[in-house]
């Protein structure tokens, strides 16, 4: 039988997304940047007695200063919360980039001092509830691997609440199995690459299957599958369709480590992206049944267009071109 292919591409896209601060760009010349290290103190220690404890200044002080740098901003950067304050959702962003700017502070004087800086990079990385989480971690290994100390910061949930968080750089790049909606790209597309790798079909060595074991005894065969909510099920499902194979669905999965876990037992037979396949053998003793060379899915990363492109996300996105297509 033969099987045409199913659609799939890696997509790195370009998301134009609005910025809360993108009306206030003729601000910016009056943004005092000792009320922004008030602000930041502020926001990280949740109230101006605190701040000001820690900054050795008065309370009255702070909070006239702060409302200079809300009335250049343009913005209310605090909301009221019992005896804290709050960051309202410009306050999320300018503090996020207030943290990127004292960094670089840190940076200048370390460069023009000539010392070594330790100071991590912070990736903030979204990753949608139905993406596979072994995925998840082959992409991230490169940045681990940086010359630059790279704290990662990984944010799970549902697609369209991480879209929000990267709309106001609060994340720098999110991962999900389906793309963003087209009504929020960028007509200037980063160019897709040739797709994820096919999908590998294994089994424990204990399976209690057939005992010459190939694509066509999947039939009725125990099967562990991903949660059917998630690209990669779908694709399995209209692979299993398309061979004539019906197998007979034991248990399903959100988390794929949770199901190779059990597999590991004997229940069944387990389908994983190929990409994963080489640790699943190693640590677990699975056993490739064969490859499905028409079953691929869709995974993408999505970033916003920012004018500084985050280095990590640049050697993510670098490393999954060239490694996981």
């Amino acid at each position: 039988m033969s099987e045409n292919p199913l659609p799939v591409q890696l997509d790195w896209l370009a998301l134009r997304v609005p910025s809360p601060l993108a009306s206030v760009e003729h601000h910016l010349d009056r943004v005092n940047y000792h009320h922004l290290r008030y602000f930041w103190t502020v926001a990280k220690e949740g109230s101006l007695k605190q701040a000001a404890e820690k900054l050795h200044v008065s309370p009255p002080s702070i909070s006239a200063q702060l409302g200079e740098l809300e009335e250049a901003l343009g913005e209310k950067l605090f909301r009221r919360s019992g005896r804290s304050k709050v960051l309202t959702d410009a306050g999320q962003v300018a503090c996020r980039y207030a943290e990127e700017i004292f960094a670089l502070g840190r940076e200048l004087v370390n460069a023009v001092k000539q010392r070594p800086t330790a100071q991590a990079l912070r990736l903030y990385v979204g990753v949608a509830d139905s993406f596979p989480k072994l995925v998840t971690n082959e992409i991230l290994k490169p940045v681990f691997a940086m010359s630059q100390p790279v704290h990662v910061i990984c944010r799970e949930g549902k697609l369209e609440d991480l879209l929000g968080q990267l709309a106001t750089h609060r994340l720098d790049i999110v991962l999900a199995d389906e793309p963003a909606s087209s009504g929020k790209l960028s007509p200037h597309l980063q160019p897709p690459a040739r797709g994820m790798p096919t999908l590998v079909l294994v089994r424990p060595a204990n399976w209690r299957g057939h005992p010459r074991a190939s694509l066509k005894s999947l039939h009725g065969a125990p099967g562990l599958l991903p949660s059917d909510n998630t690209a990669l099920r779908r694709a399995v499902e209209a692979w299993f369709q398309r061979m004539d194979v019906q197998p007979r669905v034991v248990a399903e999965f959100d988390d794929l480590s949770l199901m190779k876990v059990v597999a590991a037992e004997g229940s069944g037979f387990i389908v994983l992206p190929s990409v994963v396949a080489d640790e699943a053998m190693r640590h677990y003793g699975f056993r490739i049944i064969g490859v499905a060379e028409a079953c691929r899915v869709q995974f993408h990363a999505i970033t916003a267009e920012r004018r500084l492109v985050h280095p990590a996300v640049v050697v993510l996105t670098e490393h999954a071109r060239q490694h996981l297509v």
